[in-house]
């Protein structure tokens, strides 16, 4: 399962950084993805900077999840027998450990 995990982490990363090549100053990291014992879903979490959109391109990527998961099939097509649909989610790991260090005033060196 981890190798299946790692392989479409991998995969669906360089998707999205081929499609952000045309925004600059937007950065969409890959952070884990996860899929279900049966195959039947991959739980894609994202680290989405600027992190004020965030939102607004989880909507995007979302709305656009069938096309991705096509592009991700013909990538993986020949080393997964079932394709999981994707379902994305904001990993907000980072701004969270970034508000714990301002509480604990480290972020003031």
């Amino acid at each position: 399962m981890s190798r299946i995990n790692r392989l479409i982490q991998k995969e669906v990363s360089d998707l999205f950084r081929i499609q952000t090549q045309s925004m600059p100053g937007t950065l969409i990291t890959v952070t884990s993805v996860t899929v279900s014992p049966d195959l039947s879903i991959a739980r894609v979490r994202l680290s989405i900077f600027p992190s004020e959109k965030a939102e607004e391109l989880l909507e995007s990527i979302r709305s656009s999840a069938k096309t991705i998961r096509y592009d991700l099939g013909l990538r993986v097509g020949k080393q997964l027998r079932k394709l999981p649909e994707l379902t994305f989610f904001i990993d907000d790991s980072l701004d969270y450990l970034e508000r714990i260090d301002s509480l604990l005033g480290l972020n003031d060196k």
